[in-house]
């Protein structure tokens, strides 16, 4: 860990990317001089090459968004149980020796992220949307949710997918159409995976008395569903809280630190969020 070693984040697009400030402030705090941290444009057709550009012993890990959590997989030498399970890899570890291990640490950031604000349990939970990372939360809902798990989606190839979905993890999963979605707020945990714009028609529907709300987006923030769900004194969990428990968790593996430092890494989120918002 003495010796100052370079990670980065990949992606297309990636310059709205807050990684390389997470973990920046966690070089920071724990004293690690001479760490550093970038941010890379690289799409599927480029992920192979720049991986064998990649010196052993000077890189220490990489934190992959979309869309190269699948891609990434087969050019890894070993993937976690984790990862496999959703077939999405965000986090590679990189081996002096030139190994390379691959690790998905959002589905333990939304587990921890949840258990931050208190819900370590609940009886039913309703998913919004059916993409890429609403396959995270399932696996997340199956640490959390000790009944069944309702998703609402725009087609039935979406269906089919959460259904299949929910067997390979474990999670009974009931599919319903988009057009019923405000009947998600009935659930004790609803967790809401879709892009920008796509649940601010729902915000109109929250209940006088809602449940919990984790809504995976972090810019813009608040939503129009998490602002409404707020003001109706509902819990709401946030996608910088997802980013900043997952980044923690990619900071213990990739520089062998036992404890990164989530205060810091939330309060540079909190602090360049607010600057992009002025």
């Amino acid at each position: 860990m003495a010796q100052p070693r370079r990670a980065a984040v990949l992606g297309s697009p990636i310059a709205h990317s807050l990684s390389p400030v997470l973990h920046r402030a966690a070089y920071g705090e724990l004293g690690l001089s001479g760490w550093t941290y970038g941010r890379y444009e690289v799409d599927e057709r480029r992920l192979s090459g720049f991986l064998d550009s990649l010196q052993p012993g000077e890189w220490a890990g990489l934190s992959l968004t979309m869309p190269l959590k699948r891609a990434v997989i087969p050019l890894l030498d070993e993937v976690s149980a984790t990862a496999r399970a959703v077939e999405a890899v965000n986090t590679v570890v990189l081996h002096d020796d030139g190994r390379r291990f691959g690790d998905n640490t959002d589905i333990p950031g939304m587990v921890a992220a949840l258990r931050e604000r208190g819900i370590e349990k609940a009886e039913r939970a309703a998913v919004l949307g059916a993409g890429a990372t609403a396959s995270s939360a399932l696996a997340a809902l199956a640490t959390v949710c000790t009944g069944e798990v309702t998703a609402y989606v725009r087609s039935a190839a979406r269906a089919t997918e959460m259904e299949q979905w929910g067997e390979r993890l474990g999670v009974p999963v009931r599919c319903a159409d988009w057009s019923e979605a405000a009947a998600a707020f009935g659930a004790p945990l609803v967790v809401a995976t879709t892009p920008a714009g796509a649940t601010d028609a729902l915000a109109a529907e929250v209940p006088d008395r809602p449940g919990a709300l984790f809504d995976v987006l972090y810019e813009p923030w608040p939503t129009s569903l998490a602002g409404a769900w707020a003001t109706h004194g509902g819990t709401v969990v946030g996608g910088l809280d997802l980013l900043v428990h997952q980044a923690v968790l990619q900071v213990e593996q990739m520089t062998g630190v036992a404890r990164a430092p989530l205060a810091a890494m939330r309060a540079a989120g909190e602090a360049a969020l607010g600057s992009r918002a002025v």
